[in-house]
């Protein structure tokens, strides 16, 4: 029982994501409206059909890099985990009451990557863009993998090489805008720290207090 509670029950925490994950299905569609945030930045970016293998490969990504904190680091675990599920209940919010959509190119011909590209719209529909979920989860994989307590300089460009890749394939594949894109690295950034530093904030908080409470009762 205490191997269990050491490392079973805390590795299927993981299992809130694709709970959370049933919101986002929920919300996949226009019914509240939509809004459209391209801009004319956005219709410069070409159509890259290559770039849904790192878009696909995000899947992999999230749940490899939550893996390898388990095993390495587990304090970084639970702040990293905490910061991506929290951070998709607040884009779930804003989905219900700020939906938007991004318009999708025609798909011709039959090719691996076209292929690939077609299952992927035909199973998500093209709404609940902003923030970007990709985005914040694997930026929050970037930003986490500097604090890793294992890292090296290689771990750490690899992470970064591989993170945004997969941000980047959310603009070249069409599934997101560029305000998307910078909304998910901006909660991702706020969500992060503020959960990784709250503990050292929270005590240094306490700590000023209990030196002011004891100069206080110092006797004049």
């Amino acid at each position: 029982m205490s191997k269990l509670k050491l490392h079973f029950f805390p590795l299927c925490l993981m299992l809130s994501i694709p709970l959370l994950h049933s919101f986002y299905e929920l919300l996949n569609n226009g019914a509240r409206g939509a809004r459209s945030l391209s801009t004319s930045f956005d219709q410069q970016i070409p159509f890259i059909e290559a770039f849904i293998i790192p878009y696909v490969f995000w899947y992999i990504f999230i749940f490899g890099m939550l893996f390898y904190f388990f095993v390495y680091d587990r304090s970084l675990y639970y702040k990293t985990l905490l910061s991506l599920t929290v951070g998709m209940a607040i884009c779930y919010v804003i989905y219900f009451f700020f939906q938007t959509t991004v318009p999708r190119p025609h798909l011709e011909g039959n090719s691996l990557f076209t292929s690939m590209i077609r299952y992927v719209y035909s199973a998500d529909e093209p709404y609940n863009c902003f923030p970007s979920i990709h985005v914040l989860s694997s930026y929050l994989m970037v930003i986490a993998s500097r604090h890793c307590k294992t890292k090296t300089p290689v771990f750490v460009a690899a992470v970064a090489l591989i993170g945004y890749l997969i941000i980047l394939s959310t603009l070249f594949v069409k599934q997101h805008v560029i305000l998307d894109a910078f909304a998910g690295i901006l909660l991702g950034n706020i969500l992060f720290h503020s959960i990784f530093y709250f503990k050292a904030i929270l005590e240094y908080a306490n700590s000023k207090k209990y030196a002011k409470d004891k100069k206080a009762a110092e006797p004049r």
